[in-house]
């Protein structure tokens, strides 16, 4: 075959086969497509090419989308993988099914942000039985089917040990975020008589030589300084979580020579991130020298999964332009907003005060759209998931901060068919289903896959006008700037 021609490649993988047309390329007399069977997805190889696992078929390899196979992938078309992020906004895309990627494209494509496509959790990762191969192999595999050459980012997200960094960055990810919240000490709990005896495992003199009778000039917020008992129990609270994130950037040094972007994650603490606590971050960040592109600090208000904030505008928007103006004194680099899933009040916000240096994270939206397509399509098929989502929520909700209580579930037998997609509009229907992910897709995940790949142009649509909705919210698709 002397071109990547797609009706050439349908006849020679033959009419079992459905060819995804943006998916074809070629390598010297070699066409390469992204192919689909009643059994699943597949890539296909016109001829043999070395690295490829797969079954011989009608002259061609047939080749499961593993990770293996992504990695041969990548090898002979390196325009498909993982980049380091771009100037200016970037949006992260979870994908708990590995089924979203296409969708998660179409609705970029005319927005001006950089996406992360290859984007997951160890806690994800863990509850799903996914790794971090198949992660990227699922997201590599999806840009494939769409054509897509304009590049992402693949995100090691929640990292709580070296070991996951290094097998991160061993793979190709080139964003890898550091969690260190199981070091965070909450001194809000402590009386200043136990900070101080925690201090005493601190080099605290040193610190009062670095930062004592110091003043940092920081733009739109003046003059800051620490206290002495300032200092002592910001240095409390995060020294142990900055030893550790000092520790992965280097190891990272040594694992990724020509660079990676590296975000600071403290989002989980026990209290919203002050301006002081900020500024010793920074401060410690560059004196450890860990080159941070992005910190995501604890906002006031509550930032549920899957449903919009709750909490003082005016307040997240104070705090935002605090954290905002330490940033690019100390940086640049950007705000990340955490658990970015569906937060349209606050979009805005960001938009207009973070001026394009801001990072959003979504994850369990994509698993609810899903959902609200099978509630359409496959009534039988979600009542079953409700129902498992129900009894496992008490056990799946511990990791998360959730105001929903399973009994605000209807039964899913009390409705009919037609009232079942409206569930997924009510906030406590959405938190019970996108906390019980792990429960469902251990369970179910292959059942849920296949009715996926049935109505899979209903899916990739939902995912584009859903995530359209938030980019629009953001101000980045070219119609608003236009």
């Amino acid at each position: 075959m002397s071109a990547c021609n797609l009706a050439q490649l349908q006849a020679q993988v033959g009419n079992d086969f459905h060819v995804y047309p943006e998916s074809l390329l070629v390598l010297n007399q070699t066409c390469v497509g992204l192919v689909r069977n009643s059994y699943g997805k597949w890539l296909f190889l016109s001829s043999r090419l070395p690295g490829f696992l797969g079954k011989p078929h009608r002259g061609g390899l047939l080749c499961p989308l593993s990770p293996e196979n992504a990695q041969a992938l990548l090898r002979i078309f390196p325009h498909l993988k993982p980049r380091r992020l771009a100037d200016g906004p970037s949006f992260g895309f979870g994908d708990r099914l590995g089924l979203a990627t296409p969708g998660h494209i179409r609705a970029i494509l005319k927005a001006q942000v950089f996406p992360v496509l290859a984007q997951q959790s160890v806690r994800e990762n863990n509850r799903t039985g996914r790794t971090f191969a198949q992660v990227l192999a699922d997201a590599v595999f999806g840009a494939l089917q769409e054509g897509y050459t304009e590049g992402f980012a693949a995100d090691a997200d929640h990292l709580k040990s070296l070991e996951q960094a290094s097998e991160a960055a061993r793979l190709g990810y080139t964003f890898f975020t550091c969690d260190p919240s199981d070091l965070l000490v909450s001194v809000e709990k402590l009386s200043f008589r136990e900070i101080a005896e925690k201090g005493k495992e601190l080099p605290f003199s040193q610190l009062k030589k670095l930062y004592l009778g110091r003043s940092f000039r920081v733009p739109l917020l003046g003059e800051l300084g620490f206290k002495e008992d300032e200092l002592l129990r910001v240095s409390v609270k995060y020294w142990w979580a900055l030893d550790f994130a000092e520790r992965m950037f280097h190891t990272l040094l040594h694992e990724v020579p020509d660079g990676f972007d590296f975000e600071l994650s403290v989002d989980e603490a026990s209290a919203a991130t002050t301006v002081l606590e900020h500024l010793f971050l920074a401060l410690e960040c560059k004196r450890r020298g860990i080159k941070l592109a992005s910190l995501a600090p604890r906002f006031s208000g509550t930032m549920e999964k899957a449903v919009d904030f709750r909490g003082d505008l005016d307040v997240f928007r104070s705090e935002l332009r605090a954290h905002m103006a330490i940033a690019q004194a100390f940086g640049p680099y950007k705000i990340s907003l955490h658990s970015g899933s569906d937060k349209f009040s606050l979009y805005p916000i960001l938009a207009k005060e973070a001026r394009g240096l801001w990072h959003v994270k979504t994850a369990g939206t994509s698993y609810l759209v899903a959902l609200e397509v099978l509630a359409r399509a496959q009534p039988k098929l979600f009542r079953e998931i409700l129902h498992l989502a129900k009894n496992s929520f008490p056990e799946e909700r511990k990791s998360y901060q959730l105001s929903a209580e399973a009994e605000m579930v209807p039964e899913p037998e009390s409705l009919q068919d037609e009232k079942l997609p409206e569930l997924l509009s009510d906030p406590n229907v959405r938190q019970v289903l996108h906390v019980t992910y792990g429960a469902v897709l251990r369970k179910m995940g292959d059942d849920v896959r296949a009715a996926l790949l049935t109505y899979e142009e209903e899916y990739l649509s939902a995912l584009e006008k859903h995530f359209r909705r938030h980019l629009e919210a953001l101000g980045v698709m070219e119609s608003e700037r236009a």
